[in-house]
C-alpha cells in the first residue's frame, strides 16, 4: 500500500476504534441522539475558531469545534435543569441553533481572505484524503486521554450510567461526572470530523455501539466490541474506497457500520432476532407437546377416551406458564385436537385407554 493510503486506513481505524468505544457512553444512557447534536453543534465552532486564529490546522479547526459541542451540551443540560423541557426537544433546540449558527457562519466565511482555500466545507462530510501523520497524532493522543479517563473513574462512570440516584446517594459528584461523560463524547466526535463530517459522525458513534449491546450485556464487552467493531469498519472503508475513484470514505465507513449493526441485531445469540424466533418456536412446539401428553392423560385415565375437557382442566394441569388457550387453537388447526361447543377439547385421534 502507498503511503497516502496507510495514513487514510490508520486514521479510519483509530476514528472507529476510539468514537465506537466512547459513542457507548451515550448508548447505554438512551441518549444517542447526543452524538448527532454535538456534531453539528461543532460546525460554528470550526468556522469561529478559523476566523479568529486565521489558521487552517486541524489541530486548531478541532479544538474549536470541541468547545463548541461542549457549550452546546452545557447548555441542554441548563435548559433540563431550569426548565420543564423534554430532553429530545432540548436536544433539538440545541442542534437546530448552533447548526444553523455554523451554516451562517460558514456562507459568511467564503468571503473572507482565505477562507475558499482554508477547506471548511470538509467538514459538513469528511474528506479522509486530507489526514496527515500529525493528524493521526493528535487522535491517538486524545484517544489515550480519554481511555485512561475512563479507566480512571471505571466504577463511577458505570453507576452514573446505570444509576445516577444511586450514584448520588453513594455521595458521587454526579454532576461532575456528567460533565466528564460530555467531554469524552466530544473527544469521541471532534476527532472523526475531519474524516466523516458532521452529517455522518452520529452514526460513527451510535452504530458501532448498538451493535456490539446486541452481543453482550456487559459493560466492559461493549466498549471493546464497539471499539474492534468501530476499528475493523474504518480501516475496511478506507481501503474499499481506495478501489474506485472518487468513492468517499466516511459514507462508506458508515453503511459498513450500519451493515454490521443490521447484522448484529439479526444474529446475535443472546438478543438477534433470528434466534429469538428459534426459542419462540422450540418454546412453542414443547408447549405443545406438553398439551398434547395432557389431554392424552386424561384421555387414558377417563371412562370415555373420547369424553372431552374444558380448558380450565387442561390449564389446571399444565399450570400458569403455558397458554392453554392459545395452544389448543393452534392444535386445533393442525387438526390434532377439535372443540367441542360448551363441553371443551378432545384428541382427534383415540389413545390406548388405561383401565
Amino acid at each position: 500500500m502507498d503511503f497516502t493510503l496507510r495514513i487514510v486506513m490508520t486514521g479510519a481505524a483509530l476514528l472507529g476504534l476510539i468514537s465506537g468505544a466512547l459513542g457507548t457512553l451515550a448508548v447505554l444512557r438512551r441518549q444517542g441522539l447526543i452524538g448527532d447534536a454535538v456534531a453539528h453543534a461543532a460546525l460554528p465552532g470550526i468556522v469561529l475558531a478559523f476566523l479568529l486564529s486565521g489558521s487552517k490546522a486541524p489541530v486548531v479547526l478541532q479544538l474549536g469545534a470541541a468547545v463548541s459541542g461542549t457549550l452546546a451540551l452545557l447548555w441542554v443540560q441548563a435548559i433540563l435543569r431550569t426548565t420543564r423541557i423534554r430532553f429530545d426537544a432540548a436536544l433539538g433546540m440545541a442542534l437546530a441553533v448552533f447548526f444553523g449558527l455554523g451554516v451562517v457562519l460558514l456562507s459568511a466565511a467564503q468571503h473572507t481572505a482565505g477562507a475558499a482555500q482554508a477547506g471548511l466545507d470538509r467538514f459538513l462530510f469528511g474528506q479522509a484524503a486530507t489526514l496527515l501523520r500529525e493528524d493521526l497524532l493528535v487522535m491517538a493522543g486524545a484517544g489515550l486521554l480519554a481511555f485512561a479517563l475512563v479507566l480512571a473513574f471505571w466504577k463511577e462512570i458505570q453507576l452514573v450510567l446505570f444509576d445516577e440516584a444511586y450514584a448520588a446517594t453513594l455521595g458521587l459528584p454526579v454532576r461532575r461526572l456528567q460533565t466528564l461523560l460530555i467531554v469524552l463524547l466530544v473527544v469521541a466526535i471532534v476527532i472523526g470530523l475531519q474524516t466523516v463530517g458532521v452529517v455522518l459522525m452520529s452514526a460513527v458513534i451510535v452504530a458501532p455501539a448498538a451493535a456490539a449491546r446486541q452481543w453482550s450485556s456487559r459493560y466492559g464487552r461493549v466498549l471493546l466490541l464497539a471499539g474492534l467493531f468501530g476499528l475493523l469498519s474504518g480501516a475496511l472503508g478506507a481501503w474499499i474506497s481506495s478501489l474506485a475513484p472518487r468513492l468517499p470514505t466516511g459514507p462508506l465507513i458508515v453503511l459498513l457500520l450500519t451493515a454490521l449493526a443490521l447484522l448484529s441485531v439479526l444474529v446475535a445469540p443472546a438478543r438477534g432476532l433470528l434466534w429469538q424466533h428459534i426459542r419462540r418456536r422450540q418454546a412453542r412446539e414443547t408447549a405443545r407437546q406438553a398439551v398434547m401428553a395432557v389431554l392424552q392423560e386424561l384421555a387414558r385415565h377417563h371412562p370415555d377416551a373420547e369424553h372431552p375437557h374444558p380448558t380450565a382442566t387442561i390449564q389446571a394441569a399444565l399450570g400458569t406458564d403455558v397458554p392453554a388457550e392459545a395452544i389448543l387453537r393452534d392444535l386445533e388447526r393442525r387438526g390434532k385436537v377439535r372443540h367441542m361447543p360448551d363441553q371443551g377439547w378432545q384428541l382427534t385421534e383415540r389413545p390406548p385407554h388405561t383401565p
